[in-house]
């Protein structure tokens, strides 16, 4: 249920292609439009590129994440794709004041999508976490040194 609204964003974003990098202009100007120089010609550095990039992000991602497949990992994909897009889509602080309160309340709406998304990429399933694995495995490594460390001081002469 929580892939939905991207997998429909991203078909619509590809449907109003346009519309959508006109919202965006504005924020591309002032962040990639600074550095545009300094990127290699390979970046895409227009809008419509960018906005059709990111649909295409949130159709492929929101897919796998509505199957299950790479869950942790498409997760993180559409966290990246909703920060930009929340940013450039809803800029409240800018917002006239007729116009302010819906624009808090989308903002805010992708906030708790994020934070969704936050739990599903660190969710293990019922696995323990890798940095669990971790401390543990770094837990064996050390009593096994010291294991052999007595061992061999047992075996010293005198």
């Amino acid at each position: 249920m929580l892939a939905s609204i991207f997998i429909y964003g991203g078909i619509n974003a590809l449907r109003q292609a346009e519309g959508h990098a006109e919202v965006a202009k504005p924020l591309l100007d002032k962040t990639i439009g600074q550095q545009q120089d300094n990127l290699p010609d390979a970046v895409p550095t227009d809008a419509l590129t960018l906005v059709r990039i990111d649909a295409g992000v949130k159709i492929a991602a929101g897919s796998l994440f509505a199957l299950g497949k790479f869950p942790r990992l498409s997760a993180l994909a559409l966290i990246g794709s909703l920060v930009p897009t929340t940013v450039a889509g809803h800029p409240f602080w800018e917002a006239k004041e007729d116009e302010k309160q819906q624009q808090i309340i989308h903002f805010l709406k992708n906030a708790g999508l994020a934070g969704g998304l936050l739990i599903a990429a660190a969710d293990t399933e019922g696995k323990p976490s890798l940095g669990w694995r971790a401390r543990r495995a770094a837990k064996k490594a050390n009593k096994q040194v010291h294991e052999t460390a007595e061992a061999a001081r047992d075996k010293l002469p005198g």
